[in-house]
């Protein structure tokens, strides 16, 4: 058994012990530097002369309102067919971009709004519903709740686009200027007509020194 004197000492030693592995656990990574949460709608702590998040939010909100305004597409009595992806969205500028992220902000934003004025078609998912109609047909399931058609849902419009640039650079002091064009434009599908157009654009200059990935 244990005397007093000797558990003392005991117990000394064992608090140590917790209190340091207590401490050794709240060490920081004096190396890293811990994450920042920035507005996306605001420019941020890195930035160059490239297409960045505030830009998309702000080009996306202008089209949306603009999509909204137009009575080609949501005034009519049977709400219209829309199809937003990027199948039809060109990069030609200096700019890395995904144009998916245009594209898919702009039609969820616009589905959120309409209100069931636009119906958009999940062209991107036709794989995805092919794949169960043709289960469905198979007798493999069940066909659901919704009634089955002879194909998938048509399209009245589709978004095309463009997003081009005019670079320059001053050989003096390294700052670079980029001029950003970015058009979209709704195209009827049987006529093949422009049934609205927007168009976004900013110029931005610094010395640039932003990889964008």
């Amino acid at each position: 058994m244990f005397s007093k004197n000797t558990f003392k000492p005991a117990c000394a030693l064992v608090l140590t012990s917790l209190v340091l592995s207590g401490c050794a656990s709240k060490i920081e990574n004096v190396q890293g530097k811990p994450s920042v949460y920035e507005d996306v709608s605001t420019t941020g702590s890195v930035g160059g002369v490239g297409i960045e998040s505030q830009d998309v939010v702000a080009m996306t909100d202008q089209m949306m309102r603009d999509m909204l305004a137009n009575p080609m597409l949501t005034g009519r009595s049977t709400p219209p067919r829309i199809i937003i992806d990027n199948e039809y969205i060109k990069n030609e500028s200096t700019s890395v971009i995904n144009t998916n992220m245009l594209t898919d902000r702009l039609r969820i934003e616009l589905n959120r709004a309409a209100n069931g004025r636009m119906i958009f078609v999940g062209r991107h998912f036709s794989d995805m519903v092919q794949k169960e109609r043709d289960l469905k047909r198979d007798g493999a399931v069940d066909g659901g709740t919704i009634r089955q058609t002879a194909a998938q849902a048509g399209a009245d419009f589709r978004l095309g686009g463009r997003i081009s640039s005019l670079d320059a650079i001053d050989r003096n002091t390294g700052t670079q200027s980029r001029y950003s064009q970015v058009t979209f434009e709704m195209v009827d599908l049987e006529l093949g007509t422009i049934v609205w157009s927007g168009l976004y654009e900013m110029r931005k200059a610094a010395r640039d020194n932003v990889v964008y990935r």
